[in-house]
């Protein structure tokens, strides 16, 4: 008893009761921060595992934070600088074509390759190609477009390589359209090069120089895709800038208009109108095979060039380092219009498959936001490579570099279909 009374008077001097609260003091302080560590990782890790990419901390954000409740829209967001950059290089991926490897043709910055895709309301996981292939065994995917698509095509490839190289089937005589094969999971990616969707004539050159305007059949879809359609599984599909090029527009075989052929005695209908009247024909053809095997088909709107001072004949040139803010650029009005179609045609198939059933079988990859904030990462004048600045160089400002933005829309794209 003695020696506890000594012990307890001893725990009561003043300077053993303030080193005592001191200790406790130090002990809640660190209680909360193994909480507050165990919260952040949680929060960081929670899609997909360890393999969510992390965008560096910053106190200034190209946009605004969303507040709204409701399902993540993965196409609404910012782009945030993410330091660890692409997934893959131009060096580390053999299926980057010329036109689009910037990095090969003397691009000397690098800062476009440091950005990442963030929705509003929830986290973008990186694509992820081993999980990818697991779950896409013995299946058959389209891309179906025109060059960007092929321009994506790329950039998915380069991500799935990554965990399996895969061997090229089939390609035509120019290289637009190909087939490649994952044979260890028996995935069959194809490329179907197809600018307007529908049968046309045209009369270009490789340059882009024409002699004779296209002649566009309105009513009867290009069979290099509809008529191998319904063997896939998944589609990407998309219309592009083909469709404002000069050209006269057909129906049963007859000349009902034309868009800008002022030396013709045409109806002038703009380009707007077959626009709609291809996506009224290909929706139409995707909805009539319900109740069959059909594929997911996934259609992606229109990109946004970022050409200023001029086109691509006539000096336009793109040569911002950074992505825009929000609110900054929209798109040109032309942008506007064709994307506003595309939404008004897809959602007129999205009611029609809806009444049969098979809504999830139809997706809209609205990339425009992501692409029209991005001015930054199109080829520009890195088409190929030169040594002469002051020489005349062609700019292409509505193709992509590879690595770069594009990549972000095929993360979108597997986490639209694996979910």
């Amino acid at each position: 008893m003695t020696n506890k009374k000594r012990d307890m008077s001893w725990i009561s001097q003043p300077w053993r009761s303030s080193l005592h609260r001191k200790t406790n003091h130090i002990l809640v302080k660190v209680i909360v921060s193994i909480f507050l560590i165990g919260i952040s990782y949680r929060l960081l890790f929670s899609r997909y595992g360890s393999g969510e990419k992390l965008f560096a901390p910053t106190t200034e954000i190209l946009g605004r934070n969303s507040t709204d409740e409701g399902k993540c829209n993965l196409c609404n967001g910012v782009w945030m600088p993410n330091p660890s950059g692409p997934a893959y290089t131009n060096l580390t991926c053999r299926f980057i074509e010329d036109h689009q490897n910037c990095l090969m043709n003397g691009r000397p910055d690098r800062g476009y390759l440091h950005w990442g895709w963030k929705p509003y309301q929830c986290d973008l996981p990186p694509f992820d190609p081993y999980l990818f292939l697991d779950a896409m065994k013995n299946k058959n995917w389209g891309f179906i477009g025109d060059s960007i698509l092929r321009n994506q095509i790329q950039s998915f490839l380069c991500l799935l390589s990554k965990a399996e190289e895969p061997v090229e089937l089939y390609h035509s005589s120019d290289f637009k359209s190909r087939q490649w094969q994952f044979q260890k999971h028996n995935l069959t990616v194809s490329l179907i090069w197809t600018p307007f969707l529908v049968s046309a004539d045209i009369f270009e050159d490789e340059n882009g120089v024409s002699d004779a305007p296209i002649q566009l059949h309105l009513d009867s879809l290009d069979q290099s895709w509809a008529g191998t359609y319904p063997k896939f599984d998944y589609v990407v599909i998309s219309g592009g800038q083909w469709f404002l090029k000069h050209a006269v527009y057909l129906e049963n075989n007859s000349i009902v208009g034309c868009h800008y052929c002022p030396d013709k005695n045409y109806a002038e209908l703009g380009y707007e109108f077959s626009y709609r009247k291809t996506l009224e024909l290909v929706f139409q053809h995707i909805t009539n095979l319900v109740g069959k095997h059909i594929p997911v088909v996934i259609f992606r709107t229109w990109a946004p060039s970022h050409f200023e001072n001029g086109q691509w004949f006539d000096g336009g040139i793109c040569n911002r380092t950074a992505p825009y803010k929000e609110g900054e650029f929209n798109g040109s009005n032309v942008d506007q219009v064709m994307r506003e179609i595309e939404l008004q045609e897809f959602e007129k198939a999205k009611k029609t498959m809806e009444s049969s059933g098979k809504s999830n079988y139809l997706k809209l990859l609205d990339t425009y936001q992501l692409a029209v904030m991005r001015p930054d990462g199109h080829v520009g004048p890195y088409r190929r490579f030169h040594k002469d600045k002051k020489g005349k160089v062609q700019n292409d400002c509505l193709h992509w570099c590879v690595p770069g933005p594009i990549d972000a829309w095929n993360d979108i794209i597997m986490d639209m279909v694996l979910k």
